[in-house]
């Protein structure tokens, strides 16, 4: 039963750090494109206005902060799971020091 129970509170204490991050991270990435290029990001990179530079340019952009924000929320929930339990989450036993 504990083992379900670790199982399920990490989940739960995944999705509480990512989600917010996520949000942070879309809305701080769509602002500094705005800045930089002087126009909002495109909406949808597929549709037939949007020039490939610009399509390209964004998915990169946004991949790689969306990449580097769920890193940082999985390591922050990592560890707060450690400190409420005594040991890392389920599934990362054993991965890191």
């Amino acid at each position: 039963m504990a083992g379900a129970l670790g199982k399920v509170g990490w989940k739960v204490l995944g999705y509480g750090f990512a989600i917010p991050a996520g949000i942070v991270v879309r809305k701080g990435i769509s602002a500094a494109w705005t800045a930089a290029m002087g126009s909002d990001p495109p909406k949808n990179p597929e549709a037939p206005g949007t020039q490939w530079k610009e399509a390209i340019a964004w998915a990169a952009a946004s991949g790689v902060a969306i990449t580097v924000a769920r890193m940082v929320a999985a390591d922050g929930a990592a560890r707060v799971y450690k400190t409420l339990t005594g040991h890392l989450p389920p599934g990362l036993e054993g991965s890191g020091p």
